[in-house]
């Protein structure tokens, strides 16, 4: 039995990327061929290389392609969840201040993750053109406005004194549900973002934030 120990990682040796990397590679790469290339246009293969990977480091970790397009809807849709909600979770602002600087936060996300918007157009159109009332798109946009939703209605209850789920709030003189306001935040959020895309000059860094300020009351 040979008393040599194995050589530390370093000494001319590339450490191997865990499962994890792997897959945040894979995601990152499928968001920007699907984006360049389109999702039906692009292969696995495209995806893989894009990311430094042979194809079959795909399919151990999503298993198919229309599984990897599943896996990065959620990914992206949750990552901008989590992003909104940092961006509000500050206590010492009021909701008009925290209304604005959600704004500010989602309008430099739509900068950052030009590929996003891009894919979100293809898989709005995907999901339209089907009909599909059952696949993953719609599932995972109605999962986020229920978090939207329900995220409005602390806000709200933090700084109106405790209203109730689903109780109209009037930030502008006319009532909306907190569900409402989630359908009107996240239909901002995406033609901010799109007209961006068209005309950046055209729509100033911070307009979004105003406008959420000016609706939820400011």
């Amino acid at each position: 039995m040979s008393t040599t120990s194995p050589a530390a990682p370093g000494a001319g040796q590339r450490r191997r990327p865990s499962r994890e990397e792997v897959r945040r590679a894979l995601l990152d790469a499928a968001a920007r061929v699907f984006a360049r290339q389109g999702i039906d246009a692009a292969s696995v293969d495209d995806v893989a290389a894009d990311a430094g990977f042979t194809k079959g480091a795909v399919y151990s970790n999503f298993g198919s392609k229309d599984a990897l397009v599943a896996a990065l809807v959620e990914d992206r849709v949750s990552a901008y969840l989590e992003l909104g909600l940092e961006a509000v979770a500050d206590p010492e602002l009021s909701l008009t201040e925290r209304a604005h600087a959600l704004g500010d936060r989602l309008t430099r996300a739509g900068d950052e993750q030009r590929d996003w918007h891009l894919l979100f157009l293809e898989l709005w159109q995907r999901a339209v053109r089907s009909g599909s009332l059952d696949g993953v798109f719609l599932a995972r946009r109605r999962e986020l406005h229920a978090a939207v939703t329900l995220a409005i209605e602390g806000h709200l209850a933090h700084a109106g004194g405790g209203r109730g789920p689903g109780s109209p709030v009037s930030p502008t003189g006319a009532a909306f549900t907190p569900a409402e306001l989630a359908t009107l935040l996240m239909g901002l959020a995406n033609g901010f973002a799109l007209e961006r895309l068209v005309d950046p000059a055209s729509v100033p860094d911070d307009l979004f934030g105003r406008v959420l300020a000016a609706v939820m009351g400011g």
